[in-house]
């Protein structure tokens, strides 16, 4: 089995960018997510040049700083999840910013463990 295979079928978009927000990976979840704005065209395009502001300035610091952004949507009557951190290459080199967006239900449980 391909070591990457669980990506092509993942119930979420993946969509993967290089330090600089040149998008190098999506998996068929994201490309029909962005279809109208490319789909799997959008591989080699700049994510900075796909946000309107204040969205750009934000990402151009997630790039800059390399940190998590975590925050909820809905669109069109989905509530999403969408998850951005920071990828890292096996020399441990900077990679980019990795960018889950997973369809969540409106109410969700939330629980509290202790350890």
């Amino acid at each position: 089995m391909n070591d990457h295979a669980w990506i092509e079928s993942f119930p979420g978009a993946i969509t993967v960018c290089d330090p600089d927000g040149v998008i190098v990976q999506m998996n068929p979840k994201a490309a029909r997510t962005f279809e109208k704005d490319g789909g799997m065209a959008l591989i080699g395009r700049n994510l900075i040049d796909c946000h309107p502001e204040p969205a750009r300035s934000r990402l151009i610091g997630l790039l800059t700083d390399r940190r998590v952004n975590a925050y909820s949507i809905e669109k069109n009557g989905v509530k999403k999840l969408i998850y951005q951190a920071p990828w890292y290459l096996e020399d441990g080199a900077y990679g980019g910013i990795v960018e889950l967006s997973i369809d969540i239900p409106f109410e969700m449980p939330h629980f509290i463990r202790g350890s």
